[in-house]
């Protein structure tokens, strides 16, 4: 399954044997595969001050999921040809040991390897200013906290993936033209200068469209429409399940005359006239957009083609960029991933910030189990972070009475609440089924679902 359950509980002797407990409940009767979730000690500061950190990580956390979800989804749209493909370029960049920092990690070994980066988020400033680096969000939480990691990545994602649906959609409606009937499609790419009377002062070829089961009254009688039609002038030049696309040549002067009495026998003059610069210009206007939108995504995946490695106690699937042990000097991780050979700009920038997106909420939900945990348990800082992987979804039910029975002593209340929907818990803004007597968060990575 690709859900978690990040959980703590104090860490006093008591509390880390009801842990030893749950592992071996959970591992007999094969309810989860269980791993310590290491957080680092942070500068604490009041209980006041985590109070309003709970609730800016709370949407935080929000923002992040929705974000991330929003470009595995943009990944899908630009890999359309290749979808089956998607979940390879969904990956972490590092994060597990120091040694693997230029390598791309399948989301679940990032999850169940995590690593706090104290590169990026040093743990000894105080919890708020690690906080406010990680990302404040300008929509979520602020609108006048400054626009940083996660909300600078939304708005490029906003105006790439916006860029990219204009430049799609234009492409279908010209795609569109070429699809439709008779009536309707663009006929630049069936007709050829051949087929027409061109720069004649008095005659002028039209188009006709005639339905089938029309096709033996068209010949008899399209000479005799109308005067001046010139004699075994039609030709058939293409057709669809409805009808044919005929020529007809005429003299200018009677035009409409022409069209009055094709009307009256059921047979359409489409109104086209060749134009041949127009007709290229539309030509090449098809090209440049396939061309442009293939670009954004191109041939196949840089990670399909690097080879792999593996993390021996977890078989981690990784993806070497390059040489992981000799990274070009003063190159960052991120100017590394940027260098994909093969991938377009746009799948390129989704792949690199969609793992920037996703290492932050990870990172987000880390500070999460820390402030509540201070919260629930109190100060000195004393707990142990746990973090759950369902087996399957039909375990789950049971897992949530495992855990409910290991630690029901942390609060009664909100473990009898489990069972009891009409039982409140006093001064909880929560719903009883989001509240247990531990501290629990989910993680889930179903992102395309």
């Amino acid at each position: 399954m690709s859900e978690f359950w990040l959980i703590s509980a104090p860490g006093d002797k008591e509390n880390l044997q009801a842990l030893e407990r749950m592992n071996n409940v959970t591992s007999k009767s094969n309810l989860s595969h269980n791993t310590k979730f290491t957080i680092p000690d942070f500068k604490v500061g009041t209980l006041d001050s985590l109070v309003g950190l709970s609730d800016e990580l709370g949407k935080l956390d929000t923002f992040a999921e929705s974000l991330i979800k929003r470009m595995a989804q943009s990944v899908v749209e630009v890999m359309e040809d290749s979808k089956g493909k998607v979940h390879e370029n969904l990956l972490a960049n590092g994060g597990l040991k120091e040694k693997m920092k230029c390598l791309k990690i399948d989301l679940t070994s990032f999850v169940t390897h995590f690593e706090w980066d104290m590169a990026k988020y040093p743990a000894k400033q105080p919890l708020v200013n690690v906080v406010d680096t990680l990302a404040k969000v300008t929509r979520s939480i602020s609108p006048a906290s400054p626009s940083q990691q996660l909300a600078q990545i939304e708005t490029d994602l906003k105006s790439r993936t916006a860029a990219y649906s204009v430049l799609k959609a234009n492409l279908e409606n010209l795609e569109k033209k070429c699809t439709g009937n008779l009536f309707t499609r663009t006929l630049s790419d069936i007709v050829s200068k051949e087929d027409f009377v061109l720069d004649s002062e008095y005659l002028i070829t039209l188009l006709v469209i005639v339905p089938k089961s029309s096709y033996a009254q068209w010949q008899k009688t399209y000479e005799s429409l109308s005067d001046m039609v010139v004699p075994r002038s039609t030709k058939l030049i293409t057709e669809d399940n409805e009808g044919g696309l005929f020529t007809v040549t005429l003299f200018r002067k009677v035009i409409e005359d022409f069209k009055v009495k094709a009307k009256e026998n059921k047979f359409t003059v489409r109104e086209f006239y060749y134009d041949e610069k127009e007709i290229k210009r539309e030509r090449e206007e098809m090209n440049r957009l396939q061309s442009d939108k293939k670009q954004q995504y191109q041939t196949s995946c840089v990670a399909l083609k690097k080879g792999s490695a593996t993390y021996r106690d977890h078989k981690v699937k990784v993806t070497p960029l390059g040489n992981p042990a000799r990274p070009a000097a003063g190159q960052t991780d991120r100017d590394r991933e940027s260098e994909g050979e093969g991938e377009g700009p746009l799948l390129r920038w989704l792949k690199v910030n969609f793992s920037e997106a996703f290492i932050a909420w990870i990172h987000i939900k880390a500070l999460r189990v820390f402030v509540e945990s201070v919260l629930r348990y109190g100060l000195p800082v004393n707990f142990q972070a746990v973090l759950l992987q369902p087996h399957k979804k039909s375990a789950t039910k049971r897992l949530r009475e495992v855990l409910n029975s290991v630690f029901r002593h942390l609060d009664e209340v909100a473990a009898a609440s489990i069972l009891d929907a009409s039982v409140e818990i006093p001064g909880l803004q929560l719903s009883n089924q989001d509240y247990f007597p531990y501290v629990y968060f989910h993680i889930d990575l179903s992102l395309l679902d």
